[in-house]
């Protein structure tokens, strides 16, 4: 009784360690996947790569927006399921290295090649309507007449899902001659080149991610630049009809009569009496009917109500 009591016991810590050795594997995978269940993530980042120059520049990316985005995910890893992954998000980053340079396809030399026009081809309208922005690297010297050339296949297989493309960039600064990338006179995404301008990729990622924003990626309307109007441009109040025009006028006229008045109240200002108002000057206001007097100096004036005076002003 005693032997099988120890033999229990051994089963029961054997039992005990053997649990404890894959349950920190277990709790890390589904507290992984809670985490971003939790936070929400707008956007899922997908990549491409061969050596690892993609993915870091995907981390970049992904630092740059923060909790509104998912950790860096290779494509590879969803393959087969590329359809459910690509539906969570609200919008999609993907990105992709060129390998296959001068290729007419499968340019990337990446899982995506895998996908491109099987898997991805049959997701039909999955895709319609999702914003995607498209990031890619190159060599601009060594392949400068193919620079990034992958890319271009990746945002056109995305367009023709029937996504709203979005972050096109100006080829400004770059060393290449000619890529498959260009759209109009842009790049069809954030391109870089970790060969000859590595110094540059942290700068053009974070004034990307702040283009995106702009462009609506987090939701919402995209966010226009208002031009400030010069006063110049502002075209003089027209009046209906003359009658409208005198309207105004003997309504702002009022208006300040009352301010004016109001102002001597509170001031305690007396109004001239008759024998003083021979020094002051009358200017006759005919659309009011009011006469507005002003001390030689200009400092006083006060107002009276009767019929024109020998001076007339009218406005």
């Amino acid at each position: 009784m005693k032997l099988a009591c120890t033999l229990s016991n051994v089963s029961f810590i054997a039992l005990v360690a053997t649990v404890a050795s894959f349950a920190p594997c277990a709790f890390r995978d589904n507290r992984h996947r809670y985490a971003y269940d939790l936070n929400a993530a707008k956007i899922g980042i997908f990549y491409g790569t061969s050596t690892g120059s993609t993915g870091e520049v995907a981390d970049l990316i992904a630092d740059a927006f923060g909790d509104v985005a998912t950790e860096p995910i290779e494509v590879e890893e969803v393959t087969g399921e590329v359809g459910v992954h690509f539906s969570k998000y609200e919008a999609l980053i993907v990105g992709t290295p060129t390998w296959n340079t001068g290729a007419d396809s499968e340019r990337s030399g990446t899982g995506w090649d895998e996908i491109y026009y099987g898997e991805m081809n049959d997701l039909g309208s999955m895709l319609n309507g999702k914003k995607v922005a498209v990031f890619g690297l190159g060599d601009s010297v060594s392949y400068g007449e193919n620079f990034a050339d992958a890319s271009g296949e990746l945002h056109d297989v995305f367009q023709n899902l029937g996504c709203e493309m979005i972050g096109y960039t100006s080829q400004d600064g770059y060393l290449h001659s000619s890529s498959k990338a260009i759209r109009g006179d842009l790049f069809c995404g954030l391109l870089n080149d970790a060969v000859n301008q590595e110094d540059l990729i942290e700068e053009r990622v974070e004034k990307w991610v702040e283009q995106l924003k702009s462009e609506g990626i987090l939701g919402g309307e995209k966010v226009a630049v208002v031009e400030p109007t010069s006063i110049s441009s502002i075209s003089p109040m027209e009046f209906s009809s003359k009658s409208d025009e005198t309207k105004i006028l003997e309504e702002n006229s009022r208006i300040l009569l009352e301010e004016t008045l109001a102002v001597s109240a509170n001031t305690n200002a007396a109004v001239p009496s008759a024998a003083s108002s021979t020094k002051f000057k009358p200017h006759y206001n005919a659309k009011t009917g009011v006469t507005m007097w002003t001390s030689p100096d200009g400092r006083s004036s006060y107002f009276t109500f009767d019929g024109p005076k020998t001076s007339t002003y009218t406005p």
